[in-house]
């Protein structure tokens, strides 16, 4: 099969000091390109900083075939190549399994997901969800949100809040997507995001969480940020993840 085209133009003439990143065409690339920076964000978040929509062509997307980002990000998860979930500024973020451990040591609790509910750390919705997932890793997050009681219209942002709640934490992750069962032939529904504990998803694909200090994991993903970004990107990083004096 032919590939798209490159022509694909990701950044405008900037200054000097802010680098440049070449376009991502096929999922093999995203792979080198994840496993290269570490950190990507599914859409811009970061300053001076790409992103998995910015590096790939628009008319990419939504495609349903093999040079469609958007099934990637599922495909990256469930092979153990990048941690995927909404871990910063409730926004989706891959990291390579090599970069994870740093960043779970980063926004993880060191007390229990109990602990931290008692201690008032976490809503009684979080708490609830967790417990579901961590009996049922890789539950379909339809059913998840039947099985926790917030199968309701009115209850879906109160879902949706706990969901994100655990992932800034980095207590889940998005481990992959999950077709819906029992349709009729001919009907059509959207797939739907599988959640899993970032410790289970760790000890799944062999990776070794971090037994450091959070200041050791601090210093060990800056000193690997600052080859692929620029000072104000790797500011902007920082702050997001509460890395300080950068």
């Amino acid at each position: 099969m032919l590939q798209p085209s490159r022509s694909l133009t990701t950044h405008k003439k900037e200054p000097a000091d802010i680098m440049t990143y070449e376009a991502v065409i096929t999922y093999e690339e995203a792979v080198q390109r994840i496993q290269s920076m570490g950190l990507l964000p599914l859409a811009p978040l970061f300053a001076e900083y790409p992103s998995l929509s910015s590096l790939t062509p628009k008319e990419n997307w939504h495609k349903d075939d093999e040079f469609d980002p958007w099934l990637w990000r599922s495909r990256l998860a469930e092979e153990g190549i990048a941690a995927y979930g909404k871990f910063v500024k409730k926004k989706a973020l891959l990291v390579s399994s090599e970069y994870f451990p740093w960043v779970h040591r980063l926004l993880a609790d060191s007390r229990t997901i109990k602990e931290q509910y008692e201690a008032g750390l976490l809503s009684r919705e979080a708490f609830k969800l967790h417990a579901l997932v961590a009996e049922q890793e890789g539950i379909d997050g339809r059913a998840l949100r039947s099985q926790a009681g917030f199968g309701a219209k009115e209850d879906k942002k109160t879902f949706d809040r706990g969901l994100l709640d655990l992932q800034g934490c980095a207590a889940i992750v998005i481990s992959g997507t999950k077709e819906k069962e029992g349709l009729a032939e001919g009907k059509v529904a959207w797939n739907s995001s599988a959640y899993e504990t970032a410790d289970h998803w760790m000890q799944r694909h062999g990776i070794k969480p971090f037994e450091g200090s959070i200041e050791e994991a601090r210093e060990l993903l800056t000193a690997q940020l600052q080859q692929h970004a620029s000072p104000a990107a790797l500011s902007s990083i920082s702050k997001a993840l509460g890395i300080r004096g950068i």
